[in-house]
């Protein structure tokens, strides 16, 4: 833990929001609700039924209406999104832009014969289409379900048979690193013998022809025959907006549901706390909307408070390393939201880039995905925001819908300890508890917990109440386990130590062990499979695989390493790619059967194995070693 400690003020020194919150946790969420534009007023602000919560029961409300609606009167004119492609095509979609675009895909998909709590799963790539057609779906009462558009036809899938997806929206194309990607063909091979899904609505972005099936719809001559005009639906505070599937500790990804009500008002606050945001500001978050980050503070937060935010489609380094900078500059941004793992790319890359442009814009600085490293901190504090802009370091998941942890510069004003995400927001209670679920005193290790429920927390797994009790409720009685390690210090900061479960964080990105293992071990020659996470630079973590062969495998060596990286990559999609595969005979296990992957990174780590009295076979640990020893030799050679 860095001792250091940095004081910026953007001169907001609200005191008593905190302390409402501290007297009366479910009174004080009840007032956050009621800066909302409800339809009907709710009766109940919670109802808690462990592990289950509803908040303000009876209340109707639309996040359409919220996001578009309410800004018609007074900001029409004002730009919503800037979006930007990768080739450098630019758009400019003001609120009256959306406002009409959002009713007419609305009454497009009644067309298509989308109904309230229909799911609608979108495999869009970054573009203005993509929030449109998420707000059209929450017009409707329709439940959509984002699907980033780096995932395989297998992971997407799954995920479109797991919601029952009415219909699909998609492009022809996507664009990524000057390369297209055909979009278009990873749906048709995903809904191959999904009779359940009825229509794909198709945006053409590419030059020629493009082949349609029987249930293929244009996106334009769908929105050329629609109408502008479209009442959104009053729907009960606790509707479904959306899923969104994460990797868990099992193979089969899981659909976190969030409502509608306590999912916005959770936004509406945390996004003002945070950011600080001004009518004048230009927002600039990098998340891709396949990741809740994306639906949460590129969608939903910054529409909430008639924002301008920066939309950009491609990778930050491309078609050079200074194209983030150079976004930064022309547009102006003032609040800029990325994660840890584009930071330590742009730090390898050298302060001259960043330092030869201005940067003058910038206000404040935000960080989502992991924990960053101190030493990140300070270069994004020096080099970016000149030691002018307070570093917003939050921690929060999907499952919790909004931040959870974070420095707070547009409510109050606190030292902020490079590494640490500081404090919860107010109207969570957060504590760092040991095995029994008591609170550890300051600077012990211990887990992580939420112990009352919050606005923003997921209504449950999608289809599976029973999993959702079990994953997230199970361990301590009462609180939500989010499954990481944390150490509160004597100031009652908190300082996150990554996972305690089987969840590998690859550059920020949530990827489970047993999905992975599963991909591995779906190829012809392999036994078995145990993957862990290494440190890693730029990345934070990357993947190792340990495999077990079969005993009369065809294939060994290189070539089936291609083999199974492709199988990885065409199985989950390229952000599962494992850095090294070690081919072993066996893997460590404890006596009861369970993979020691602790033994298995502390090896590919060059740590200590520590105590292994455990295993049920100590040969297996020989086993792993000798195979990394192996691998490292030959990279080695190859090198010299």
């Amino acid at each position: 833990m860095s001792d250091d400690s940095y004081e910026i003020s953007l001169g907001n020194f609200d005191t008593e929001t905190r302390g409402r919150s501290n007297l009366d946790q479910v009174l004080f969420w009840d007032e956050q609700a009621k800066k909302l534009s409800w339809f009907k007023q709710w009766t109940k602000t919670l109802e808690w039924n462990s592990p289950f919560a509803k908040w303000f029961i009876g209340g109707e409300i639309n996040a359409s209406y919220n996001t578009l609606d309410v800004h018609q009167n007074n900001i029409a004119k004002k730009p919503a999104i800037l979006w930007e492609g990768e080739d450098g095509t630019r758009r400019t979609i003001t609120y009256a832009d959306l406002y009409t675009d959002v009713c007419k895909f609305a009454n497009a998909l009644k067309s298509l014969g989308v109904r309230k709590g229909d799911r609608v799963t979108i495999y869009l790539p970054m573009v203005p289409e993509l929030p449109i057609t998420m707000l059209a779906c929450a017009r409707i009462g329709a439940i959509h379900t984002v699907v980033f558009s780096g995932f395989s036809a297998a992971s997407l899938r799954d995920r479109i048979d797991d919601s029952k997806s009415k219909v699909i929206v998609t492009a022809d194309v996507g664009y990524r690193r000057g390369s297209s990607m055909d979009l278009k063909g990873i749906i048709d091979e995903s809904i191959s013998g999904l009779n359940f899904v009825e229509h794909v609505v198709v945006l053409k972005r590419a030059e020629g022809n493009l082949q349609l099936g029987p249930k293929d719809s244009l996106w334009h001559e769908l929105m050329k025959g629609s109408s502008d005009k479209c009442e959104p639906e009053h729907l009960e505070s606790n509707h479904p907006l959306f899923i969104l599937y994460t990797s868990g500790t099992t193979g089969k990804p899981k659909g976190v549901l969030h409502g509608t009500g306590g999912y916005l008002t959770h936004l509406n606050s945390t996004f003002q706390w945070a950011f600080d945001i001004k009518d004048s500001d230009i927002f600039f978050c990098t998340a891709d909307i396949g990741w809740v980050t994306g639906h949460s503070y590129v969608v939903y937060g910054p529409l909430l408070h008639g924002a301008t935010e920066i939309m950009y489609e491609g990778v930050p380094d491309y078609p050079d390393t200074s194209r983030i900078w150079d976004i930064i500059d022309r547009y102006g941004v003032t609040i800029f939201y990325t994660t840890p793992t584009a930071l330590r790319m742009f730090m390898k890359f050298g302060d001259a880039i960043p330092n030869s442009f201005k940067l003058s814009s910038l206000r404040l600085l935000g960080t989502v995905g992991e924990p960053i490293n101190p030493e990140v901190w300070i270069w994004y504090f020096k080099t970016i925001g000149k030691s002018k802009c307070p570093i917003v370091d939050t921690w929060w998941q999907t499952e919790t819908g909004g931040m959870m942890l974070s420095p707070l510069p547009g409510l109050e004003t606190i030292p902020l300890k490079p590494g640490s995400a500081t404090r919860s927001i107010p109207g969570v209670d957060i504590a760092v508890v040991d095995e029994e679920g008591n609170e550890v005193g300051s600077n012990i290790k211990g887990y992580l917990v939420i112990r009352k429920p919050w606005p923003g927390m997921l209504l449950t797994l999608w289809g599976d109440d029973e999993k959702y009790k079990n994953v997230y409720w199970s361990k301590f009685q009462d609180n939500y386990y989010p499954g990481d390690y944390a150490i509160k210090d004597s100031d009652g900061y908190f300082w996150l130590l990554g996972r305690a479960d089987d969840i590998l964080k690859v550059a920020g990105h949530r990827i489970g062990t047993a999905e992975l293992e599963n991909s591995l071990v779906s190829h012809g020659d392999i036994a078995e499979a145990a993957v862990c996470g290494i440190p890693d630079e730029i990345k934070g973590e990357v993947i190792a695989a340990f495999v077990v062969l079969k005993q009369n495998a065809k294939k060994s060596g290189s070539r089936l390493r291609t083999e199974l990286i492709e199988t990885v990559r065409n199985g989950i999609g390229p952000i599962a790619t494992p850095q090294q595969i070690y081919f072993v005979t066996k893997l460590p296990k404890t006596r009861s059967g369970k993979i020691m992957r602790r033994v298995l990174k502390a090896i590919a780590s060059n740590e200590k194995i520590g105590d292994v009295s455990t295993l049920e076979d100590g040969a297996a640990v020989k086993d792993v070693q000798d195979a990394f020893t192996e691998l490292q030799s030959a990279v080695r050679k190859n090198k010299s």
